[in-house]
């Protein structure tokens, strides 16, 4: 299989003119506030049209050559780690973060919505440029290869590919035949929501400068915020639900809030995977709920408002605060810890391992103590109604092997690079899950500015395995990937 290397140019070319593009819209705010931040912008701006407008006129006669799954894994790689190059020149530029380390992990963190940040005091940033930090998030929680695949048809490069290697997981639902009207329907479906927040958050009392910036990092599971103590800077019972219905819905299938908007309500609690998700939200929450009950002062209803928030929050793998569950009791700590494993739905812009995986993995379990009694009975997995094929199950299997397998690793790195035992289970399972804050030093009220430089370039990479769902990322590492070139 030849390498095409000029389609590939003219793709990742073609993201770069969206970004630089994206860079532009921090401008407005820039000069309203006055934060001289939009020369930085502009200049970044400028800076990464240009260096996408050549290669992308260069190799404008790729367009309607075929993609190889091989080729959309590759290439979303490659796109994620190019976007997060160029999307960290605002910070430099402007020097709210000078250093290029801490620049690049904090663009990681946005397209890949996690939400870590190494920034100490979030207020003093440029308005400007907090745009743009939610900006990465927005865009990189629905996919910026599917984005492209939507909004950019010029490219006339099949699209399937690429939409199965930017969310490659179970099997995605599509909702029409076409990729490109899929992902078009999707990106409706997700201005609308976001769109809807801002007009909510802001008949709570917020800025449209806060509302917008919040429902961007929402609707992306990526949990930045404008504010040095999260949400938990607005003492606002309207806020806080709010927020939470929506890192809920963002939570969900896309596919589902399609048809939650068009009323079919029935068809959406007949998922499986809905189901699941929404009880074991449920759960959680009135166990934390007692928890925070019984050792606070707090009432109930705001104990159960700080429950449910950082339940759904951690699930979402948004990231959001309203309050600090490391210290309330080594119980929940616990619990939120083990909740970083979960992830909410597939199909969805949370990161984690998803319910559907959880759910197949548990009837697996399950189905196997009755093949040992009834060995010779074919006892297939069952999901939504349908049994899962084998291959499907053995996927889900590995992929959880392959999970704790780098987790684990991933901690024994972080302490040979320094970093204590306890910040580092926390750094690297919040990176991993695409979650944000962590437990140790990276905590809720923390940040990762601390964190030295060689560890933040590794979990850089930690999160984009985690955003492309291990498999993308790691079979680039893997030699049969390559023979399959020459």
């Amino acid at each position: 299989m030849k390498f095409n290397w000029k389609v590939f140019v003219h793709i990742l070319s073609a993201l770069l003119l969206f970004s630089g593009s994206f860079m532009f819209l921090g401008i407005p705010f820039s000069l309203y506030y006055h934060s001289n931040d939009w020369y930085p912008l502009l200049l970044s701006g400028g800076i990464t049209i240009v260096s996408g407008s050549i290669p992308w006129l260069i190799t404008r006669k790729e367009r309607g050559k075929e993609l190889r799954s091989n080729d959309g894994y590759l290439l979303v790689t490659l796109g994620w780690l190019l976007m997060s190059f160029f999307g960290s020149l605002p910070y430099v530029l402007s020097g709210a973060i000078p250093t290029y380390p801490d620049a690049f992990f904090e663009s990681m963190s946005g397209f890949t919505t996690t939400g870590a940040t190494i920034l100490v005091d979030i207020e003093a940033v440029p308005r400007g440029i907090l745009f743009w930090r939610s900006m990465t998030q927005w865009i990189g929680g629905m996919g910026i290869i599917v984005m492209a695949v939507a909004i950019l048809p010029i490219l006339g490069i099949g699209g399937m590919q690429l939409f199965q290697s930017e969310a490659p997981g179970i099997s995605p639902d599509k909702l029409k035949p076409r990729i490109r009207d899929t992902a078009k329907r999707l990106w409706v479906i997700y201005i609308v929501l976001t769109i809807a927040e801002t007009g909510l958050l802001m008949a709570g009392g917020m800025s449209f400068y806060d509302a917008i910036n919040h429902s961007l990092t929402t609707m992306a599971t990526g949990g930045f915020s404008t504010k040095n103590t999260s949400v938990a800077f607005y003492d606002s019972a309207y806020i806080h639900y709010v927020i939470t219905i929506f890192m809920l819905l963002a939570g969900t299938n896309f596919t589902l809030n399609y048809f939650m908007l068009k009323g079919s309500f029935k068809k959406v609690w007949q998922n499986e995977e809905f189901r699941f998700y929404i009880i074991f939200v449920v759960i959680i929450s009135v166990i934390v709920t007692i928890g925070i009950y019984s050792v606070s002062e707090v009432d109930l209803e705001t104990s159960f408002r700080q429950a449910v928030f950082q339940v759904v929050s951690v699930v979402s793998t948004t990231g959001f605060i309203t309050a600090d569950y490391t210290s309330w009791t080594p119980f929940i700590m616990l619990v939120f810890f083990l909740l970083m494993f979960t992830g909410a739905s597939a199909g969805s812009t949370a990161g984690g391992v998803k319910i559907v995986r959880h759910v197949i993995l548990i009837k697996n379990s399950i189905l196997e103590m009755k093949r040992q009694i009834h060995p010779s009975a074919v006892i297939p997995v069952r999901y939504n109604g349908k049994a899962v094929t084998q291959s499907i199950t053995f996927n889900v299997l590995a992929f959880f092997v392959i999970y704790i397998n780098v987790f684990a690793l991933g901690t024994m790195i972080m302490t040979l690079l320094g970093v204590d035992f306890m910040t580092s289970l926390g750094a690297v399972a919040t990176s991993l899950g695409n979650i944000g804050p962590g437990i140790g030093s990276v905590g809720p009220v923390d940040n990762f500015g601390h964190i030295p430089a060689g560890a933040k370039w590794f979990l850089s990479f930690i999160m984009l395995l985690g955003r492309l769902e291990l498999f993308t990322v790691l079979l680039l590492f893997t030699p049969y990937f390559w023979n399959k070139y020459r």
